[in-house]
């Protein structure tokens, strides 16, 4: 394989930029750019050690550096690796990058680093994947469940179901092909104790699938209500800053205001919208469509009611649009008097809360709830979790095939038909884990990664 480089920190201004050489040259190329203040060469040195000293082209000096070595196979790649730690600048690293590619580096693709990694064996498929997921995460449980998957907990519940199906297809073989060996009977019982017990297991798996998405990419939250509702107050109080325009006037938020936070543990991109009502105002029209049509393509809507108020028509539309969505009715100016017909909202909406968003009061109760509607109320990623749909289709494909098996075995069919349901998951695991994938499907997996890593 070719020396590969790329600038593995951040475009931007910093402390310092990073430009990391993998490869069998990785040495080489260095000591070509490289001027140790000792006058040491990255080729003599040990392992596991920096020297500090000048990046030239030619004779111009282009910036001081401190060089790292890793030997293989003990490092990211598994290859030869060379660190280069510059000024952060986005010119100076450029710079340090080119006279890299000038001395005999090619420029590395996206996620090349991961994929070399995987390639040789540092890493199984699901924990390259997870390398992206920690780079990319927005919460806490969305870095843990991705760190979980990265210490290889997939791995090892789907390497547990692998084991024990090829140990009973391996006793299958056996026992058919060479009857004349005192090889014990396979009983149709061990067999379908195992068929069972691994759909458990791929079941709670897939299981974890929707949550996971949830914590990783957030869901798409409306806050929807009448004009009124107090809806920019708690659009407001859940991002932490005044992003909505709240004043007294009815029809104020005109347009669909967004923003992106955290709630509990789940991350909500929500928006905002223009309150729903009858209006003769052109540009306020526009607004309310726009909001009807916000709510249809949601994952999730925060409807506010005012307690302080009865039910109008328009408070009936809204319900009656969303008590077949994933949706919370939030009560809101509790510190107000009662006046709202509750039970048409408890008839048709399950999930229910009262606020006071003025006031702040009942907002963890409210979290409390966008967590179990999301159905991230008792998330624990240490299990394992699935991180996207490729992962996803693998199980389910393995499950369906055990599924199949345990059909054959329910029906009295032969042992051998079943061995071919049982290869199928065995073939559709080691397709997770990247054992056994195509050359596509790893392609695939790398081609979203950022340059540099």
């Amino acid at each position: 394989m070719s020396t590969v480089t790329a600038i593995s920190t951040a475009q931007g201004q910093g402390g310092i930029g990073v430009i990391r050489i993998s490869g069998e040259k990785a040495f080489e190329i260095t000591d070509k750019i490289f001027k140790s203040v000792s006058g040491k060469k990255i080729a003599d040195i040990k392992g596991y050690s920096a020297l500090f000293g000048h990046i030239y082209r030619n004779d111009e000096k282009i910036d001081e550096v401190v060089v790292l070595k890793y030997i293989a196979p003990k490092s990211f790649t598994g290859e030869n690796v060379v660190e280069i730690s510059c000024h952060g600048g986005m010119f100076i690293t450029r710079e340090v990058l080119k006279c890299v590619i000038d001395a005999g580096a090619t420029l590395a693709q996206p996620g090349e680093f991961t994929k070399r990694a995987y390639l040789n064996g540092k890493m199984d498929l699901t924990e390259a994947e997870s390398v992206m997921d920690i780079i990319s995460a927005q919460s806490k449980d969305a870095v843990r469940s991705a760190m979980y998957v990265k210490e290889g907990a997939l791995y090892k519940k789907s390497i547990e179901i692998k084991d024990l199906l090829l140990n009973k297809t391996a006793h299958l073989s056996a026992w058919a092909d060479y009857p004349e060996e005192d090889i014990p009977e396979v009983t149709t019982e061990s067999v379908k104790d195992a068929v069972e017990k691994s759909i458990k297991t791929l079941e709670k798996l897939l299981s974890t699938y929707d949550a996971g998405q949830v914590i990783k990419e957030g869901i798409d939250t409306v806050i929807a209500g009448r004009p009124n509702a107090g809806k920019s107050t708690l659009m407001n109080l859940l991002a932490g800053r005044e992003k909505s325009i709240v004043t007294s006037v009815a029809g104020t938020t005109r347009d669909v205001v967004e923003d992106t936070v955290l709630v509990g543990n789940v991350l909500l991109k929500l928006s905002d919208t223009a309150g729903i009502r009858e209006t003769d105002n052109e540009i306020e029209k526009i607004g309310v469509q726009k909001t009807m049509e916000k709510i249809h393509s949601c994952g999730l809507v925060i409807a506010l009611f005012d307690n302080s108020e009865k039910l109008t028509d328009e408070d009936i539309k809204l319900i009656d649009e969303i008590k077949d969505m994933p949706s919370i009715a939030v009560i809101n100016k509790t510190d107000l008097d009662n006046k709202i017909n509750i039970e048409y909202i408890k008839d048709n909406i399950k999930h229910l809360v009262y606020i006071s968003a003025k006031n702040e009061e009942n907002i963890e109760e409210l979290k409390k709830v966008i967590e179990k509607v999301a159905g991230t109320e008792n998330f624990d990623p240490s299990g394992g979790i699935i991180a996207n749909e490729r992962q996803r289709n693998a199980i389910k494909n393995a499950l369906d095939n055990l599924f199949e098996a345990k059909t054959a075995l329910d029906m009295g069919l032969t042992l051998d038909a079943v061995t071919v349901s049982l290869q199928e998951t065995i073939d559709y695991l080691l397709e997770l884990t990247g054992e056994k994938a195509s050359e596509e499907i790893v392609d695939s997996v790398f081609h979203n990664f950022c340059v540099g890593k």
